[in-house]
């Protein structure tokens, strides 16, 4: 299956699932697109221009806000949905890449779909230069976000689920989506927040403990549906997929995992309508790394071929 279309399909899953009345992550149709963001950022890993534009051109209104979390100011990127009525939230969880242009596309793209949509930079306040995911290159933005307390990141997406669920527009109710590094906060958020309606996990990990086992303990909390998108050649996280779905299923709470074959890790960036094609590595003159990337080259191609 192509990643383009893939990408698409999974996000029509999100755009027509009811989270009232709850939808199998199977019932999957086709649509939408991607847009992206304002930022500063000097992490080539966070800039994406094919994304920065496209978010240029959407006609919905987004805004930066400021979340207070006790001492803490979280900054948000949130996206209104064009409807005439008040709409269901959708937090964003950044990946290991902090706030990216592409996650500002995503959080545009939510509001398309009809949800309020708002991605917290859960890095706001704790770089070098008392900034966020822009104050860091793209070697210290993984090490700074692998170090983030988890009670913090909790508290701080507390704070964001709070202020959204509480806007004029809003309805109330309050989903999560994470990818990477974000889909495994996503699913630790819904076993941290009760009222959470539902989690989208993008190929994250399941909530885990100390003794390299399912965290029965964390998952006894959840009380969302939670909607997991794996890929197949993904065993880091997939490892950790089994075992949440049998513990999810003897405690009778609702877990749809669905893994996609020939799908890679960060299918969703990959599949962006907007970002670029895999372009052929140019020969170094060392044998080894030159096959290396001409194999990744191959492997790209063949991730999106028919």
């Amino acid at each position: 299956m192509k990643i383009k279309l893939l990408r698409m399909m999974v996000m029509a899953t999100i755009a027509g699932l009811s989270l009232v009345g709850g939808v199998s992550a199977q019932e999957i149709s086709a649509h939408h697109h991607m847009d992206a963001g304002n930022s500063e950022n000097a992490n080539p890993e966070t800039i994406q221009d094919w994304a920065k534009d496209r978010l240029t051109k959407s006609p919905r209104h987004r805004e930066w806000v400021t979340v207070k979390n006790g001492n803490r100011e979280v900054n948000a990127f949130v996206v209104y949905p064009q409807v005439s009525k008040k709409a269901t939230a959708v937090v964003v969880i950044h990946e290991i890449f902090g706030m990216s242009d592409w996650v500002q596309s995503l959080t545009d793209q939510l509001a398309e779909a009809g949800y309020i949509a708002i991605a917290p930079d859960l890095l706001s306040g704790m770089g070098p230069k008392g900034g966020g995911t822009s104050d860091f290159d793209a070697n210290s933005v993984r090490q700074a976000i692998s170090k983030l307390p988890p009670d913090q990141i909790t508290a701080d997406l507390n704070g964001v689920a709070d202020y959204v669920s509480k806007l004029p527009a809003a309805n109330g109710k309050v989903a999560v989506a994470g990818f990477c590094w974000g889909g495994g906060e996503s699913f630790r958020f819904a076993t941290n927040r009760p009222s959470l309606k539902a989690a989208f996990v993008f190929y994250g990990v399941s909530p885990w403990t100390k003794e390299n086992t399912i965290d029965k303990v964390a998952l006894s909390r959840v009380n969302a549906s939670v909607y997991g998108f794996y890929a197949d050649n993904d065993m880091r996280v997939n490892a950790t997929v089994p075992p949440a779905s049998e513990a999810m299923k003897e405690m009778k709470k609702v877990f749809e995992p669905v893994t996609y074959q020939g799908a890679g890790h960060g299918f969703m960036r990959a599949g962006d309508p907007g970002a670029p094609e895999p372009q052929p590595p140019a020969a170094k003159g060392d044998e080894a790394a030159d096959k290396k990337a001409a194999d990744d080259y191959q492997k790209a191609l063949a991730v999106d071929d028919p």
